[in-house]
């Protein structure tokens, strides 16, 4: 008998699926465990397995079209079975098919009307009609006095029309507004609602701090100094901000409705760009890890996370998260809370700015950390001391050693 296979939920956040590639076609033998398809969800494109045995007889969903979790994926069952009456009686919505890469790019354009050409005022033999002032004055800009219409009487050219003349375009066909448009991926939409959510829902409030980095750049230029060892400035401060996280419950908590969950172990989240958005993995137990484990995790997931192979597990759980703008240029900036999470770090780029150090002004590194809270889980007070124990551990790396 014919079995329905439907679209899987493959994450919390799910609600449709884009069918990337079908690895089996209709008329096929399938085994259980047998690779189906790839799915591309709001955040990966993963592997979808059968869990039933049966010939291919109907596929729902064809390569690159798009439907809503639960709708018919496809169907198996015995060979040459009628299986029109179970797709007709199936009632679940589907949702509007949406063709991405494989649809060209719509290229729009909206012509400038071309400027019509200047009613040319002559005489009866042909001679255009103009005062020899204005006759003077076409020619000394280099004006032809025969494309210009009149305002004087019987359409003679005159003074003010040489003043307010302007030259036509040679080509309107040159200058046309176009855009292009282009599908919302299921990522970007996920992005799009739980950012809206978030600002929305959750009343954020900044507080910013400058940290002094000359003894942060010493210290990773004698760990990288190390064999087989490379850290970032981002890893530093995805380590320091755990310790700080341990010493500041208050900042590592949630808000959950009815309770304020305050977390005792340290989930960082680290933002990571990738062509379709940011996806957000998470190291977990990040206190507890040395700095090479941290950068080995975060530069693994950067991986998964560009070849789009993240696994749910590999996002979700955070307590605290980091978004570092730094490597793009970016001096300070203010980032959109990752809920449930209570806050989020914006980390910027290390200036070399002027700083006065011991009465003297002399040369500094200083990095801008922004930090975004949930007031309705954290006080400015609670903030600021994460903020201010965060900047000595970043001031003073060997104390992360501890």
């Amino acid at each position: 008998m014919a079995e329905i296979v439907r679209m899987p939920r493959l994450s919390d956040t799910m609600t449709e699926g884009t069918v990337a590639k079908w690895h089996k076609n209709v008329g096929d033998a399938i085994s259980e465990g047998d690779l189906l398809a790839e799915i591309e969800t709001d955040k990966a494109t993963m592997e979808f397995e059968s869990f039933q045995e049966g010939v291919l007889l109907h596929i729902g969903v064809g390569e690159s079209e798009t439907a809503a979790v639960d709708c018919i994926l496809a169907i198996l069952g015995e060979k040459g079975e009628d299986v029109s009456a179970l797709i007709e009686a199936d009632s679940t919505p589907v949702a509007p098919e949406v063709k991405e890469e494989k649809t060209p790019v719509a290229e729009v354009k909206i012509e400038v009307a071309a400027i019509a050409a200047p009613v040319k005022k002559k005489s009866t033999d042909g001679r255009t009609v103009a005062s020899p002032l204005a006759k003077r004055l076409a020619e000394e800009k280099g004006v032809d006095i025969s494309s210009i219409p009149g305002s004087g009487d019987g359409g003679r050219v005159i003074k003010r029309d040489i003043d307010n003349y302007q030259a036509p375009l040679a080509s309107s066909a040159a200058f046309q507004e176009s855009y292009s448009e282009e599908p919302v991926s299921q990522m970007r939409k996920v992005i799009a609602r739980r950012l809206a959510e978030s600002k929305f829902t959750a009343p954020h409030f900044y507080l910013s701090i400058s940290v002094d980095m000359d003894n942060a750049i010493a210290a990773r230029k004698a760990i990288n100094a190390l064999p087989d060892t490379k850290v970032s400035f981002n890893d530093l401060v995805v380590k320091a901000s755990a310790m700080a996280l341990r010493e500041h419950p208050a900042v590592n908590s949630s808000w959950r409705a009815d309770v304020i969950r305050r977390n005792k172990h340290v989930n960082v989240g680290v933002a990571i760009a990738i062509e379709d958005g940011l996806l957000v993995p998470v190291v977990r137990f990040t206190d507890t890890k040395s700095l090479s484990d941290i950068s080995g995790e975060v530069k693994e997931f950067a991986q998964k996370a560009k070849s789009k192979k993240l696994q749910p597990a590999d996002w979700e759980g955070s307590t605290f998260t980091i978004s570092n703008l730094g490597m793009f240029g970016i001096d300070e900036f203010t980032a959109i809370i990752n809920t449930p999470d209570a806050c989020i770090l914006a980390v910027g780029g290390i200036q070399q700015i002027p700083v006065v150090k011991d009465g003297q002004v002399v040369p500094g590194n200083v990095m801008k950390l922004t930090l975004s809270c949930d007031h309705r889980v954290v006080d400015g007070a609670s903030g600021a001391a994460f903020l201010n124990t965060l900047k000595t551990y970043l001031q003073n790396p060997v104390t992360m050693l501890k």
